[in-house]
C-alpha cells in the first residue's frame, strides 16, 4: 500500500507553530493549489489544503516560510477524527509533511533560504512519529 502526496502551491497564511504536551513542535499552514483545468467561465479553481509538519521540519518551516511563498510539499494524507469540547465529532483531512522545498526566493532582507532550498524531516533522528491519537492537536 502507498500513501504519498506531492503538492505545489502557495501558503495562504504564515505557518503557525505550537507545542504539544510532550514538548514536540508542530506547525500548521494551508496551501492554495490550482486545479489543472478551467470551469465553464474559463476560471481555474483552487483547492485549499491543510498541511502539518512535526519536530525540526515544523521549526524550519516556521522560520523560513510566510504567506504567499511558493513551495512543494511531500508527505502523506491523514484523516483523523476528534471530539470538540461541546461533544461534536469532527473529521479532518490533512497532509503530514515530511519534506518541503522552497520554490521561490524570499523578499530581500527576509532570510537566506532561496529557490530550490529543501527541508526534510530527518527520519533517522531516532524520534518516532506520534502514534495515532497521541499528541493530537485539532487545528
Amino acid at each position: 500500500m502507498l500513501n504519498r502526496i506531492v503538492l505545489i502551491g502557495r501558503l495562504t497564511r504564515d505557518p503557525e507553530l505550537r507545542y504539544v504536551p510532550s514538548g514536540h513542535p508542530v506547525a500548521s499552514f494551508t496551501l492554495a493549489v490550482d486545479r489543472p483545468f478551467v470551469n465553464q467561465q474559463g476560471e481555474r479553481g483552487t483547492d485549499f489544503i491543510d498541511v502539518v509538519a512535526w519536530r525540526r521540519l515544523a521549526e524550519q518551516v516556521t522560520q523560513h516560510l510566510n504567506k504567499g511563498r511558493l513551495v512543494a510539499v511531500e508527505g502523506r494524507l491523514q484523516i483523523r477524527s476528534y471530539e470538540t469540547q461541546d461533544g461534536q465529532k469532527r473529521k479532518v483531512a490533512e497532509v503530514v509533511a515530511d519534506g518541503v522545498r522552497f520554490l521561490d526566493r524570499k523578499a530581500v532582507g527576509a532570510g537566506a533560504a532561496g529557490a530550490g532550498a529543501a527541508v526534510e524531516t530527518p527520519a533517522q533522528d531516532g524520534e518516532p512519529e506520534p502514534a495515532e491519537g497521541e499528541d493530537d492537536v485539532p487545528f
